[in-house]
C-alpha cells in the first residue's frame, strides 16, 4: 500500500475573495467569516483526490487529521484511512504541526497538504525526516515551490506516483511573506528552508520571481493601448499587478496594487473589492476585466485576485477578461501554459484554449491557457 499523508487548512485563502490578502491568524479568519468567505480549501482538495480512479484507490491508505482537516473529504470521496490525530474546531497551525508529526511516526510515503505559503512553513517547521511532499495551492500567497501548479495537477502527480512512474526528487523552496506589509501593498518574501517535492516540470510550479519589472517603456505602451480600447460608460475591473498599475498610472489614479479596482468614464469608482461586489457589479451593469500573470509561474486567475472568482468569470464572460503582459515574462514560461486556477474544475477546463494577450500598442500575441494532463 502506498502510504500517503494527507491534510487540509480548512480556513487557506478564506482572505482572498474578500479582499483581505491573506489568511493568517483568526481575526482575519473571523473577519473573512464575517465578509461572506467561502471555504475553498477543501474543494480545491477534492479536485485533487478526484484524480485518482478505483485501481489507484485500492492502492493507497490515507494518513489523515481527523474532521475537516482531512478525515471528512477522504470519507467521502471513498478511501480508506486512518486518523492520526485529533484536531480543534477551528483548526489553527499548532493542528497542522502536530499532524505532520504524527504522519512522520506512521511512516509515510509522502505528505500531500492543501493550503498556503503559511501551511508550507508549518509543515517545514516540524518535519524532520525528509519525506517528500506536495501542495495543493488553496492560498492567497503561493510563492513556494512545494506546491503543484493547481489542485487537478496534485492529483495527476500522486496518481504517476502510485502507478509506478518514475519521478526523480528534487529540493524545492519555502517561502512566505509579511502579510502586514502585504496589505500595505509592499511585498516582503523570505526563503524559510527548502523541502523534497516529487519533481514534474509540468506539474509542480517554479518560486516565484522577485524583483520588479524594468522594461517601463513597454509598460507604458501596454497601458496606452488599454486605455485607448475604453468605453464610456463602461465598468473596467483593473486586476492586481504592477502590469495593472501602469494602467491606473496612465490614468492618473491610485491603484491598489495588490487587490483590484473599478474605474468607470476615467475615474476610480470602487477600490479594494471583494468578489461578491464585483458580481453583484456584473450582474448590474457593463463589466470587464483586465489581469496580468503571475512572473515565472504563469497564473492568471487562483493566484493573488481570488475577487476574480468562478462566479464573476461566469457572469462577466471569458470573452471580456483581457490579459497584459510584455512578451519578455511570456518567454520566460519557456512554452508552459497560463494558468487558470479559479476553484471550479469544470470552468477551468471549459477555458483551456488559446487566449489574446496585450504585449505593447496595438500589439498583441495567441498564448495557450491551461494544461495538457494527458501528456
Amino acid at each position: 500500500m502506498f502510504k500517503l499523508g494527507f491534510l487540509v487548512n480548512p480556513y487557506a485563502g478564506i482572505g482572498g475573495s474578500v479582499a483581505l490578502k491573506g489568511s493568517d491568524g483568526a481575526e482575519i479568519r473571523e473577519e473573512a467569516l464575517k465578509r461572506g468567505a467561502k471555504l475553498l480549501a477543501a474543494t480545491k482538495a477534492k479536485i485533487a483526490l478526484s484524480q485518482l480512479n478505483d485501481k489507484a484507490k485500492e492502492q493507497i491508505c490515507l494518513y489523515v487529521p481527523s474532521g475537516p482537516m482531512g478525515e471528512d473529504i477522504a470519507r467521502e470521496l471513498g478511501f480508506d484511512c486512518k486518523i492520526i490525530a485529533h484536531t480543534n474546531q477551528p483548526s489553527e497551525s499548532d493542528d497542522t504541526r502536530s499532524a505532520v508529526q504524527a504522519m512522520e511516526q506512521q511512516g509515510v510515503d509522502l505528505i500531500l497538504f492543501a493550503g498556503g505559503d503559511g501551511t508550507a512553513r508549518d509543515v517545514f517547521a516540524v518535519l524532520e525526516q525528509g519525506i517528500p511532499v506536495l501542495g495543493i495551492p488553496a492560498g492567497c500567497k503561493i510563492h513556494s515551490g512545494v506546491y503543484a501548479v493547481t489542485p487537478k495537477a496534485a492529483g495527476v502527480l500522486i496518481s504517476q506516483l502510485v502507478d509506478g512512474h518514475l519521478l526523480s526528487l528534487r529540493e524545492a523552496s519555502v517561502m512566505d511573506i509579511d502579510e502586514q506589509a502585504f496589505r500595505q501593498g509592499v511585498v516582503k518574501a523570505r526563503n524559510f528552508g527548502s523541502m523534497t517535492v516529487p519533481d514534474s516540470l509540468q506539474f509542480v510550479q517554479a518560486t516565484k520571481q522577485g524583483g520588479r519589472e524594468v522594461e517601463s517603456m513597454v509598460l507604458d505602451d501596454i497601458a496606452a493601448d488599454v486605455v485607448e480600447y475604453l468605453e464610456p460608460d463602461t465598468y473596467y475591473a483593473i486586476g492586481s499587478g504592477s502590469t495593472c498599475a501602469h494602467i491606473m498610472a496612465e490614468l492618473g489614479l491610485d491603484n491598489t496594487l495588490l487587490g483590484v479596482d473599478v474605474i468607470k468614464n476615467g475615474a476610480l469608482v470602487l477600490q479594494d473589492v471583494t468578489a461578491q461586489q464585483l458580481l453583484e457589479l456584473s450582474e448590474k451593469e457593463p463589466l470587464e476585466i483586465f489581469i496580468t500573470l503571475i512572473g515565472g509561474q504563469g497564473h492568471i486567475i487562483g493566484r493573488g485576485n481570488q475577487q476574480i472568482s468562478a462566479d464573476v468569470i461566469r457572469s462577466v464572460g471569458w470573452e471580456r477578461i483581457h490579459i497584459i503582459a510584455t512578451k519578455s515574462k511570456l518567454t520566460a514560461l519557456e512554452g508552459r501554459p497560463l494558468i487558470v486556477d479559479s476553484g471550479d474544475s469544470d470552468l477551468d477546463d471549459a477555458l483551456v484554449g488559446t487566449k489574446r494577450v496585450i504585449t505593447g500598442y496595438h500589439d498583441s500575441v495567441i498564448y495557450r491557457v491551461g494544461l495538457d494532463y494527458e501528456s
